[in-house]
């Protein structure tokens, strides 16, 4: 939030040790203990069992990456008609375990006093934990970083994971902005079909989820048999309004 300060190049070498190895149909370790940010006590399995999960992998006292990838989740959410705690839960974990929940409290109260969606405060919660739990969680979803000493930084990836409400990861989207229509796919995809509508389901039919990019694109297959489909169903419709038209009214020749 606020003006980000440009970034100090990373010592050479370090790009080439971070970075997302996706672990798709994995499960998360749900018991893996953490603290909200509150100081409360919790474990990641109370966050899941009702609705799907975004996960959010981030430090809080970052200078410039992880601030633009929650403005990047902060805007996507202000265009989704679903509300976390409602449709879906949004966890953001940081992976310093250093950092406390004094910390965790003041970028949740700075992202939901930007996103003011009602609800959203039971929904968006932060977390900070021990670094047995923080290693557990990155490795199980491929998440590399590393501490690098010249930039007195962690060198990180930058991205969200879609997660089922059983704790399987579901969807990586990777970047720092969030195209809100691969967020709302990505989150009705994991919810198999629990939450959305008919244009969901038949967006889904359309597109589909590229592994490799991160997000989801339209796929030709699908798109000209549905196109055959409709244009099947248009001149059954005409031919059938035709014969009804010209069709001898009773009592005439």
């Amino acid at each position: 939030m606020g003006a980000v300060p440009p970034p100090r190049p990373a010592t050479p070498g370090v790009l080439q040790q971070i970075g997302f190895e996706q672990q798709l149909g994995e499960s998360v370790p749900l018991d893996l203990p953490f603290m909200d940010e509150t100081g409360r006590s919790v474990r990641l399995r109370d966050y899941f069992g009702k609705r799907p999960v975004v996960l959010s992998l981030v430090y809080y006292e970052c200078p410039m990456l992880c601030t633009i990838s929650l403005n990047g989740l902060a805007a996507a959410l202000e265009v989704l008609s679903f509300v976390p705690g409602q449709e879906f839960e949004v966890v953001t974990v940081s992976f310093d375990p250093t950092e406390a929940p004094a910390l965790a409290a003041a970028k949740k109260k700075a992202y939901l006093a930007r996103y003011r969606r009602p609800g959203a405060h039971a929904g968006w919660h932060f977390l900070t934990g021990p670094k047995e739990s923080v290693d557990a969680l990155t490795r199980a979803v491929g998440f590399r970083y590393v501490w690098d000493e010249a930039t007195k930084q962690f060198a990180h990836p930058a991205g969200l994971l879609v997660l089922t409400r059983e704790g399987q990861i579901s969807h990586y989207l990777f970047g720092v902005e969030y195209a809100p229509k691969d967020l709302r796919l990505a989150l009705v995809d994991a919810a198999r079909g629990r939450i959305g509508n008919a244009l969901d389901q038949l967006l889904l039919y359309c597109y589909q989820y590229d592994p490799q990019a991160g997000r989801y694109s339209a796929s030709i297959l699908n798109l000209v048999r549905l196109l055959g489909a409709l244009t099947v169903l248009g001149l059954g419709a005409f031919i059938l309004t035709a014969s009804r038209k010209h069709r001898p009214r009773p009592g005439r020749p």
